[in-house]
């Protein structure tokens, strides 16, 4: 079994910081960032899950609700990923998305 803590503390992190942003940040674009992160994990899970199937995408639930989509998201990827190469894709999509999130 592959250890996925990294890519877990790197969503918390990226959750947590979301969640203390104030309305005005998450305005400026870090919740968008936070959804299509959350979109392309989510996707990423999925083809693992049924190859050939087309992923469905994960919908915009409002700037609030940003945190928990990303970590639904990347609970999901963890469950698939197979090698800590993987894990490590993983968590510099968290991180480089964090950064363009700026929080």
């Amino acid at each position: 079994m592959v250890d996925t803590t990294p890519l877990t503390q790197a969503v918390d992190h990226f959750a947590d910081r979301l969640r203390a942003a104030p309305q005005s940040r998450l305005q400026r674009g870090a919740a968008a960032e936070a959804l299509a992160l959350a979109r392309e994990l989510s996707g990423w899970a999925q083809r693992k899950e049924s190859p050939g199937a087309e992923p469905r995408e994960m919908p915009d639930a409002g700037m609030f609700a940003a945190a928990d989509q990303i970590l639904v998201a990347a609970h999901d990827l963890a469950v698939v990923l197979e090698s800590d190469d993987q894990v490590a894709e993983a968590v510099r999509l968290v991180e480089e998305a964090r950064q363009r999130a700026g929080v």
